[in-house]
């Protein structure tokens, strides 16, 4: 029986993953298709529990990028990720009668969700299918269900890889060994990534985005000093810069600011901007992007915490 991790660790586990707002892909689109058509129902999701929302990777026949965490079904799901949970009339499942879902628009009766789970063990998602209709699910879907819930944890894990590879060999290719890790002098890694990366798409369009993103990671070039570098991994709204000489860092840091503010105005956007510094020269990079890692983590609570801090005293 896999044991749940507490909600600290899982969503740090998340954060990792880069999934939250990532860019659309078509093999998820695929999963959810697939498990409308077997499952018999209108809706179909890949969701993701983050902080206090669920964001939709994946959906058919539901509009919208997600909904509040505490009006998710899916919150429920991952509480028992060994097992698929199944609602046949959520009108009287006294966890779900008074939820906005149920009572107003979708008007959600039927739910089944099977939790997506890490090699670790952390629940971060479910793959469910929601009905108008109240229902069950017959033995075959429920199989099919879970098979499909499997194939979509194994690409978030192949995803999840593909990043890690892509950004060792940045870093790898850009400096190589006497650059970063034989250096006499310590190195920084800082990541710039763009917040609400799927909302701002949608406003603006992926190809005025992509330009944008493009136009950014040349501004920024054009202000580092020689031999530092800013790269992109691919299918992330995320820049990685690679400062050898730390010492210089507070020198670039007023134009890479100048760089991201001309982004954010043109976009309308906001981009999160972390660094961590090596605590020795020959450092191994892998230790200093754990600690960016969860410097970014940090501060995504923080924005999370301020965003939620100011619809309260709206509210």
């Amino acid at each position: 029986m896999t044991i749940p991790l507490d909600e600290t660790a899982r969503q740090r586990v998340l954060d990792r993953y880069r999934i939250t707002e990532s860019l659309p892909d078509p093999a998820f689109d695929d999963i959810v298709r697939v498990a409308a058509i077997v499952c018999g129902v209108q809706r179909a999701l890949i969701t993701v529990i983050d902080r206090d929302r669920q964001w939709f990777k994946a959906a058919v026949g539901l509009s919208g990028d997600g909904t509040p965490r505490d009006q998710a079904f899916c919150d429920h799901a991952i509480r028992e990720p060994d097992r698929m949970m199944e609602v046949s009339d959520a009108r009287t499942d006294p966890r779900f009668a008074d939820n906005p879902s149920v009572t107003g628009d979708p008007h959600v009766r039927f739910y089944a969700g099977m939790p997506l789970v890490t090699t670790g063990g952390a629940a971060i998602g479910a793959l469910c299918v929601i009905d108008t209709e109240t229902r069950a699910l017959d033995d075959r879907q429920r199989v099919a269900l879970n098979s499909l819930a499997r194939l979509a944890m194994a690409l978030f894990e192949a995803r999840h890889r593909e990043h890690e590879a892509a950004r060792a060999k940045l870093a790898d290719t850009s400096h190589g060994n006497a650059a970063v890790g034989q250096a006499e002098t310590n190195y920084m890694v800082a990541i710039i990534e763009l917040q609400d990366a799927t909302a701002v798409m949608k406003r603006i369009g992926e190809r005025t985005l992509e330009a944008r993103f493009a136009e950014l990671q040349h501004a920024l070039e054009a202000r580092l000093p020689k031999g530092d570098s800013v790269s992109r991994v691919s299918g992330c709204a995320e820049l990685i810069l690679l400062l050898h000489d730390s010492v210089n860092v507070d020198s670039v840091m007023p134009a890479m600011r100048e760089a991201m503010a001309a982004f954010e105005h043109r976009t309308q956007s906001l981009l999160l901007n972390v660094q961590a510094t090596s605590q020795t020269p020959s450092e191994r990079i892998e230790r200093v992007f754990e600690r960016a890692d969860l410097a970014r983590s940090r501060e995504i609570d923080r924005l999370s915490g301020r965003a939620e801090s100011s619809r309260s005293a709206s509210g």
